[in-house]
């Protein structure tokens, strides 16, 4: 009874101190917002590497800068940089950590704020990545820190890590780290993203997804005379009637037991990503007409995303055989396929040591059962799971996930004071006896 309470005690004083450290927590979040770290092609990660560690160091972290060298997307002009700071506890336990991604998608139109300046208005912090995740890592930042001033004698230790290119695929990020053993269930044994899935919910996992280009090949000839030839457009157009009369009405059939949000994506679906075929796209500023040609060769990029209750060889066959049988009807077809990217389905049981921690610190902070979902896209779980081997892993951070990649992007002040609690009650539930 004596250790309930002073633990019950030490919370309160955990959530009391987030609530008095919010101003440092819009601070940090602007500050994070103004490196615009824009992917692609990969601008200022060192940067904002260098920052984090700085503060990081300050509070009694281990901080190590990871170039992921020789990783995809890695370049002597764009290097993949990372950083992973650990904070040692007083006793031998387990260690609980932090992942976020420092990256950005590029800002696009229709913004009324400046995107890199961390606008305060209206309860809410506006700018690129503020929801989508820099308002994220900034909880968890905090969240460590205030932790660590009011329980220093913690059993275990507490990761916090700032990777690249989750938002391109995460190879030049958290794959390379997984590769490198940084997510080893011997040295981990806890992961939290604070990707923006809303304050009380907690994302247990993703659907899987598999990237295929397509190439179709013809014969050029002069456009006057396209019977001299034979188009590669038409030939991709018939592949895309196909998929229109046969794939997509079957995806409709193929329904999930996984808690996938929005409801809609509790099914397989399929995207046609790009389409390119006949001449490059002119220079900007060029005003002549093109030239009369039967265009030889078309490429399409599909992004087929597919359920947990699939196998990744049937998606794979799926594809050949309709490309099969469109070449059974068209007498010169002729096609490749080459697999850009691909990713199995993975869920986190809901029994889970860090499913639990975190259900039980969202009951107590917000007063109700928090809702499980599963992301229709992949985030960077799919590596500390395949790649790690680690599966005591969630996402869990303040945001909403429909603002991300949008303008006017923003994430809400009580909800990253909110989250915050949530994560040292989760970090007091995990380390604390």
């Amino acid at each position: 009874m004596h250790l309930k309470h002073n633990k019950d005690r030490l919370t309160s004083r955990l959530c009391e101190a987030v609530d008095n450290a919010t101003d440092d927590l819009i601070e940090l979040t602007q500050a994070l917002i103004n490196f615009p770290t824009i992917n692609p092609p990969a601008e200022n990660y060192r940067e904002i590497c260098e920052f984090l560690s700085a503060r990081l160091t300050k509070k009694g972290f281990k901080c190590d800068l990871i170039r992921a060298t020789g990783a995809l997307g890695d370049s002597d002009k764009y290097p993949r940089w990372n950083v992973v700071a650990r904070h040692e506890g007083g006793r031998p336990g387990e260690c609980v950590h932090f992942n976020s991604h420092t990256d950005v998608v590029a800002v696009g139109d229709g913004w009324t704020v400046d995107p890199f300046e961390g606008v305060v208005k209206d309860g809410k912090i506006y700018g690129r990545g503020a929801c989508d995740m820099k308002g994220g890592l900034a909880a968890s930042i905090i969240a460590a820190e205030k932790f660590i001033e009011i329980c220093g004698d913690y059993k275990g230790a507490i990761e916090i890590s700032g990777t690249a290119d989750e938002e391109s695929g995460g190879f030049g990020g958290v794959a390379y780290l997984a590769e490198q053993g940084w997510f080893n269930p011997e040295r981990v044994q806890h992961v939290i993203i604070p990707e923006p899935l809303n304050k009380d919910r907690i994302c247990l996992g993703h659907r899987g997804v598999l990237w295929t280009e397509i190439e179709t090949y013809g014969h050029i000839a002069h456009g006057s005379m396209p019977f001299q030839g034979d188009c590669a457009v038409r030939h991709m157009g018939a592949v895309i009637e196909a998929l229109e009369h046969k794939v997509y009405p079957a995806l409709e059939k193929k329904q999930t037991a996984m808690p996938v949000v929005p409801e809609q994506a509790r099914q397989s679906t399929l995207n046609i990503n790009s389409i390119h075929g006949g001449l490059p796209e002119p220079e900007a500023g060029y005003t002549g007409l093109p030239s009369a040609l039967v265009p030889d060769r078309c490429r399409m990029v599909l992004d087929r995303r597919f359920i947990i209750e699939e196998d990744i060889d049937d998606v794979r066959q799926e594809l050949q055989s309709l490309l099969r049988e469109v070449g059974h009807s068209r007498p010169k077809f002729k096609a490749t396929t080459k697999e850009l990217f691909s990713v199995i389905p993975t869920m986190t049981d809901k029994d889970a040591p860090i499913v639990k921690a975190v259900t039980d610190a969202i009951q107590q902070e917000l007063g109700r059962e928090p809702d499980y979902v599963v992301s229709p896209g992949t985030y960077d779980q799919k590596h500390i799971d395949r790649i790690g081997r680690l599966q005591n892993c969630i996402a869990y951070g303040p945001g909403i996930l429909d603002l991300a990649h949008q303008p006017d992007e923003y994430v809400g002040i009580q909800d990253m004071v909110d989250s915050t609690k949530v994560m040292v009650r989760s970090l007091a539930s995990l380390l604390l006896d």
